[in-house]
This record gives structure tokens, sequence and C-alpha cells, in this order.
């Protein structure tokens, strides 16, 4: 309640709420509309890398978010992938399918630039002690998003086809605009005397987050974290079929309990986070994820649902940590920068290991891959609690960790 009492704070999860009901419905529509129409399962998948790919250029599009002021570029940033939504009207045919991909990837980049200047913006606007149940309420916003939306863009292909999903999500990006618009800002930040001052390279974040003793560990872990969750992923119907005997439909449940798992968290990170050290938030996140993945290997009905529900509560923890670390510690003209290339180091394991898993659920028993995919990120875990430290308090300002310890080797 006391960040819905903050305007600002409000109004930018309000943004977040609007365009990630159509940005959710919209993946699902996007595989299922090439599908439909060119009949290939290749082009269909192709469809997710296309959104992904500009993930891994986070630090450099990370960059546009430091060097122009953050919150024009969000109104200007929501505004312009309304108006590239609107290309997709054309496609009402196989012959014309590829122009979805450079939409899509269009739409990927746009994502990340707007991901950057917000948590930049949030961390400028948003009050210090604040920033942990901002993030962790934006996870929660973020996954019921999921929860809902693709029901409503799956209904409303059947109904009236891709087109009128593209514009649902272009009318929410639109709303998002001028939700932004309205956001007083009390700090703008990005192309200002400061920026010129520092680095303006786009390693200039990657550097932030290497050298700090408070991010570092964090990313690490939240990278490897990412990368067991890959693997949990892709062994999702194999799971299903050779453990649970189920049909692929169930995955449907399994899902949602997850998600409402990661709803759960989001409401309880921030009141957390200012009982527990971050690190030890994300590490004992980290071991819930750990120990529900080794469990799926159970065949018991009660413990895949128990523990899909622990992923999706454990799974976030390190990533609201991180996050909320980025935007206390980092100074705000390298913000922007540092933010998108945490993104990257921990979304992309995760992309690497579904196709990874991909191939390792062909060859490795389902019952063994889960267990050891457990082990690996309870050593992640463990390692976080048990390296030695950087220390920060909640309620400091920017640039102020003060560092008792040098970080683990590992």
């Amino acid at each position: 309640m006391r960040v819905l009492r903050d305007r600002t704070a409000a109004l930018f999860l309000t943004a977040v709420v609007v365009s990630g009901f159509g940005s959710s419905a919209m993946w699902l529509a996007a595989g299922v509309w090439v599908k439909s129409l060119t009949g290939s399962d290749s082009l269909a998948a192709l469809v997710v890398f296309a959104m992904w790919l500009p993930v891994l250029f986070g630090p450099a599009l990370g960059s546009i978010a430091d060097r122009l002021p953050r919150k024009p570029l969000l109104v200007w940033s929501n505004l312009l992938m309304a108006g590239l939504l609107a290309i997709l009207l054309l496609v009402d045919s196989a012959e014309r399918v590829w122009l979805l991909f450079p939409v899509l990837v269009l739409y990927g980049a746009g994502s990340v630039v707007m991901d950057a200047a917000e948590s930049a913006l949030v961390a400028g606007a948003v009050e210090p002690r604040l920033l942990g149940d901002f993030n962790g309420l934006r996870m929660t916003a973020n996954e019921g998003m999921k929860l809902l939306a693709p029901l409503a863009g799956a209904g409303l292909y059947a109904q009236f086809g891709g087109g009128a999903v593209a514009l649902l999500d272009a009318a929410s990006f639109l709303l998002a605009a001028g939700v932004c618009a309205l956001l007083p800002v009390r700090k703008l930040a990005g192309g200002d005397a400061v920026s010129q001052q520092r680095d303006v390279g786009g390693d200039a974040g990657k550097r932030e987050l290497w050298r700090s003793p408070v991010l570092r560990p964090l990313v690490l872990t939240g990278s490897v974290t990412m990368l067991c969750a890959g693997l949990n992923g892709a062994a999702m119907y194999a799971l299903i079929d050779d453990v649970l005997g189920h049909a692929p439909t169930y995955a449907g449940a399994l899902y949602a309990v997850q998600g409402a798992g990661s709803v759960a968290v989001g409401l309880l990170a921030g009141p957390l986070l200012r009982r527990l050290p971050e690190r030890m938030f994300a590490a004992a996140g980290t071991a819930l994820f750990a120990v529900a993945v080794g469990a799926r290997a159970l065949p018991n009905d009660a413990v895949a649902l128990a523990a899909s529900a622990a992923i999706g509560f454990g799974l976030p923890c390190v990533l609201i940590a991180a996050m909320t670390a980025v935007q206390r510690e980092t100074p705000d003209a390298l913000l922007g920068r540092t933010s998108a290339t945490a993104n990257t180091l921990m979304m992309t394991p995760n992309a690497v290991a579904l196709a990874l898993g991909a191939g390792l659920v062909a060859v490795v028993d389902v019952r063994v891959l889960l267990p050891l995919t457990g082990a690996a990120a309870l050593l992640a875990s463990v390692l976080l609690v048990t390296g030695r430290r950087g220390y920060v308090k909640m309620g400091e300002g920017k640039g102020t960790a003060k560092p008792d310890r040098s970080l683990p080797d590992a």
C-alpha cells in the first residue's frame, strides 16, 4: 500500500500492467499466427527467437536510456511500438508472414530500451526504501498478466485473427504512452552533463557490474539460476509424459500454479527485503527453486504441483534482489546501461539453456536431469551466502556501498 500511495510508483505500475497485457497476448498469438499461415513448426519457434534476439544487445541498447531524457524516451518509444504493430495488419497470407520477423525484432529491441529507461527512472523517482516493494509488485503485475492475457489473446485470435491481437497490443502501448506522459518525475536523467564525464561506451555497464562487490555476486547467481530455469523448462513435457503420465495439456495446470507462486512472491518481496540482506533473500529463493526442481523427478501429482508453486515463488527472488540492488547502487549516468547489461547477463542463459535442454532431454533421463539441475542451482545459492561479501544498507544512496570483504572467486 505504501507503493500504491506513491503517485509516481503507482503510475509506473499502471503502465506495466497496461503494456504487459498486450505484450503477453502478442507473445502467444505471434507463434500461433505463423504456424497457422505457414504450417511450419520451425518458423513458429523462430518467432520467440526474434523477440529474444535484442536481449543479447542489451548493453548497447541500454546506453540509449543514458543518452536521452528518459521520460520522453518512454513516451515516444510506446508510441513508436504502437505504430510498428500496425504494420502487422498487412500480414494476411504465408507470402507476407516475413513481415512479422523484422517487426518482432524491433519490438524486442524497443522492449529492452524501455525496460532500461523505466528502471533508471524508477531509481530516481521512487523512494529508495520502496524500490524492493516496487520491483516485487512489478513482478506480480507481469506474472498476473501472463496468467490472464494469453487466454484473451487466444480467444481474440480465434475469433478475429492475428491482426486483432496486434491492434490490442498497439492500443496497450498507446495507453502506456499516456500514462508515462503523466509521470511526475522528480529527476530527469540521461543526456545530462554527468554522462559526459563518465565512460559512455556500451561496456561501461558491464564494468560497473563487475567491479561492484554488491552487484556482481547477485547478477552471477541470477545467471546460473536462469540457466537452470531454462533446463527445467526444456524438461517440462518429458516430465509430464515420462514421470507423471499425463497429456501435454497438463502443462497448463503446472504453469498456472507456477505463475501463482510468482504473483505471491512479488507481493512479499518488499517486506522480506527490508528484513533480510539481499544476498540472503536471493539465496533462499534460489535454494527453494533448486529443491523444487529436484523434487519434480518424483512421480506424484501433488508433489509436481507443489514444486511448480515453489519454483514460481523461489525463482524471481534473485532477479528482484539483483535489479533492486542495481537501481540503488549504480550512478545515475550509467543506470540504463547497467540495468540492461544485468538483464542480458541473467536472461540470455535461460534462452541458451532452453535450446541446450531440448537436446539433453533426448539423451538424458529427465529423472536424472532434474536432480542434477537442482543441485547446480543449490550450489549457486550456497556460494552466494558463504562467499565474502560487500555490505550496504537499504537506506543508503547510490554509490555508497562499503565493501567489508572481497568477492568470492566463484
